[in-house]
């Protein structure tokens, strides 16, 4: 959407709307799915009854009773995580060319253009390596319980909720009538925690 925003403007409301990106959610999330559908499917297909009734960590793991499952998810991840690069490389290199063109001989604009961009990216970035939490999560609950709940409770701090209140706390601290009420609010909680 970005991408279409920035470099084709006039073509924006015809590419990104309602009904386009609904096609747009229903494919993402049928490929998404695949994987998932595939691993229970097998699971519920082959395993045996006293598995049901044992205790277990939640986790995607336990699912896998075969090795070939293990792998078929590995490679689905790293492919989703490729095809991501590709795109998010493709269309941030072409918005940056855009925007430096449209700022001009403008420096200010210009920085604070490739400023955006740059956070938009790491944004990206942060939802991205997000696709390899699970690799490190799977390989801690083997040797460790209680390194893995705090690795995966990080992981979904860091890599699941920061992108997305990233944005709107820095547009948020960028409007002065919020940052002010945000700096009165916390004077204000200083002084009392004081009194």
């Amino acid at each position: 959407e970005r991408y279409v925003a920035i470099c084709m403007p006039l073509r924006h409301a015809e590419l990104c709307s309602t009904r386009s990106t609904m096609h747009c959610i229903i494919i993402i999330h049928g490929f998404s799915s695949v994987p998932c559908i595939v691993v229970l499917s097998t699971f519920f297909a082959s395993a045996s009854f006293s598995l049901y009734k044992q205790y277990k960590i939640c986790a995607i793991k336990i699912f896998m009773l075969y090795r070939w499952q293990d792998h078929v998810i590995s490679a689905v991840q790293e492919f989703y995580f490729l095809i991501m690069v590709i795109i998010i490389l493709f269309s941030y290199v072409k918005i940056m060319k855009v925007a430096k063109a449209a700022s001009g001989e403008d420096k200010k604009s210009s920085w604070k253009g490739l400023r955006t961009v740059i956070l938009h990216g790491f944004q990206l970035l942060l939802c991205l390596i997000q696709l390899w939490t699970p690799f490190i999560e799977s390989t801690l609950l083997q040797f460790d319980l209680m390194l893995f709940f705090h690795v995966r409770l990080s992981n979904f701090i860091l890599f699941g909720l920061t992108p997305k209140c990233l944005s709107p706390l820095i547009y948020g601290l960028r409007d002065e009538t919020f940052f002010h009420a945000l700096k009165n609010y916390e004077f204000f909680g200083l002084y009392k925690r004081n009194v």
